[in-house]
């Protein structure tokens, strides 16, 4: 699959924005490792190659257990694996990232809320939106995942 163009160079100002957006998330306070999770597990979800790949290798050099990789997309069933707050982080990711059919409910939201304080919350559904933005983002334009190029 060939590139349709590099947004980057076609509106800088606007992957700028989104940048910024990332530096946030990156000083927002939330641990690395769990805000890539996310991120992969999101990528996981829409299907962004070039995301995935990226993601995967961020993780990796996080020392990330090959493992908890591997059963990322059925973290339910990862048992020790994943901590109480990252089983929380993947379940509001995936109601907000799937918010069309899930409505995000009330559900979702208070078991969100028993591990995250307002702007944990906050901050983890402001980078869930980016990394759902970037992958619309790389799909739409056909970014090459590095392990492919």
């Amino acid at each position: 699959m060939t590139q349709r163009l590099d947004y980057n160079q076609v509106a800088p100002n606007g992957a700028k924005a989104l940048g910024g957006v990332y530096g946030y998330i990156t000083q927002s306070g939330l641990s690395g490792e769990l805000v890539d999770l996310v991120y992969l597990r999101v990528s996981q979800i829409n299907n962004c190659a070039y995301c995935l790949d990226m993601h995967t290798r961020e993780l990796v050099k996080r020392g990330v257990r090959a493992e908890k990789l591997a059963l990322l997309q059925a973290w339910e069933e990862g048992g020790n694996l994943f901590s109480e707050t990252e089983r929380a982080a993947l379940a509001w990711a995936e109601s907000v990232t799937l918010v069309a059919q899930t409505g995000v409910p009330d559900s979702a939201y208070q078991a969100a809320r028993k591990v995250f304080d307002e702007k944990q919350l906050v901050d983890l559904t402001i980078a869930i939106s980016l990394m759902n933005s970037y992958n619309r983002m790389a799909i739409s334009f056909r970014n090459t995942p590095q392990a492919v190029r």
